[in-house]
């Protein structure tokens, strides 16, 4: 992937309204018309940006979209809370309404694109999050303005650019989450780079049933069984669960082996396959980590995804969580401050390593001062 321009390309930024795309898309509570940040990370995550353009001269107007309002403002998705705390972080910063409010924000209107870089004399993308998005917001102002990835999209691009790179070895990744359809583009990618695949989650019992498990009622995409036999037959090092925890076809807390009788549900890898996981990781060099191990919400069913992340935590290896559910349940566990590198955009990070590029940062490269 050939460079994208960085905040020093802009050149001169003194007296110049620069509109920075941020990812404020904060967790919230509460009723409607009283809703309330539960963590500010994405929002503090794009101070090194603000500050650096403030501290120059810069005029900043940040552009965020908030939830998934269809086209028309919603009280519950009002910015108003985020604006409150961006203004205690960064006084004098203006934050436009939700984007999405705006439906040619997600149809890339060229209307809508004109009246966001109106007045606006530059423009940089910070928003890691949405850059795998083909939005007026991302893919719009590049066109038009001189433009620059933030410090954080700067940083999540060397990172993750760095794991399909040149990672140190040997490399292991570690997948979740409920559908293998969801990730098998990323996995066939990751499986050409990396030295371990790890599968746990909901998405472990595709691969289950195509080793001829029998899975009970545990999610399973039978469309996908034939493809996940292939890629358990290509030779390469893919660790699936050992045993497994969930409930019985009484509706009681059993731990199974691999085979599930009918009625049977799994919701968490096994005690046995936590450990033998997390061998798998403290003998790596690069650890990437996307998706739960399984339902970690519920009490009864975290203890291998904390085992995991534990496991994460503490090893030597360069670690790498591609935000997310795992994100989360690094939080839910305290061990957030303990790994190298947490990307705030899950989907983002996903494409991003699947294939090498990401709409956001296409539109960067074609900005006019990057050519």
């Amino acid at each position: 992937m050939s460079r994208i321009p960085v905040l020093e390309d802009l050149g001169d930024v003194a007296g110049k309204r620069v509109l920075v795309r941020t990812d404020f898309n904060v967790p919230m509570e509460g009723p409607d018309e009283a809703r309330r940040i539960t963590d500010d990370f994405r929002i503090r995550a794009a101070l090194p940006t603000i500050n650096w353009l403030t501290e120059r001269g810069a005029s900043v107007v940040c552009a965020t979209h908030l939830g998934r309002p269809k086209g028309a403002p919603e009280q519950k998705h009002s910015l108003a809370p985020v604006r409150a705390r961006l203004a205690e972080l960064a006084p004098g910063v203006e934050l436009l309404e939700n984007l999405r409010f705006n439906a040619g924000e997600e149809k890339n209107d060229p209307d809508f694109v004109a009246s966001l870089v109106k007045g606006v004399d530059m423009y940089v993308n910070d928003a890691f999050g949405a850059s795998h998005r083909t939005h007026a917001s991302i893919v719009g102002p590049p066109r038009a303005l001189p433009s620059a990835a933030g410090r954080l999209l700067e940083r999540e691009v060397e990172v993750l650019g760095g794991l399909r790179e040149n990672p140190k070895r040997p490399f292991v990744a570690i997948l979740g989450g409920a559908k293998v359809s969801d990730k098998m583009g990323v996995i066939e990618s990751l499986l050409q780079v990396v030295d371990a695949l790890v599968i746990g989650g909901g998405m472990c019992f595709t691969f289950l049933a195509a080793r001829g498990h029998p899975v009970g009622d545990s999610i399973c995409e039978l469309d996908q069984i034939a493809t996940c036999r292939r890629l358990l037959d290509s030779g390469r090092s893919i660790h699936l669960p050992e045993d497994i925890v969930g409930l019985d076809t009484g509706g009681r807390f059993a731990t199974f082996g691999v085979r599930l009788p009918d009625g049977a549900k799994g919701l968490d890898i096994g005690p046995g396959s936590a450990a033998a996981f997390s061998d798998v990781i403290m003998d790596a060099r690069t650890v990437f980590w996307n998706g739960p191990m399984g339902m970690f919400e519920d009490e009864r069913f975290a203890a291998g995804t904390r085992t995991v992340a534990e496991a994460v935590a503490t090893t030597r290896a360069f670690t790498v969580v591609g935000g997310g559910d795992s994100a989360a349940a690094l939080a839910q566990f305290g061990l957030d401050d303990d790994v190298d590198h947490v990307s705030t955009g899950g989907g983002a990070s996903l494409e991003l390593l699947e294939l090498g590029d990401l709409p956001g940062l296409a539109a960067l490269r074609g900005a006019p001062n990057a050519r």
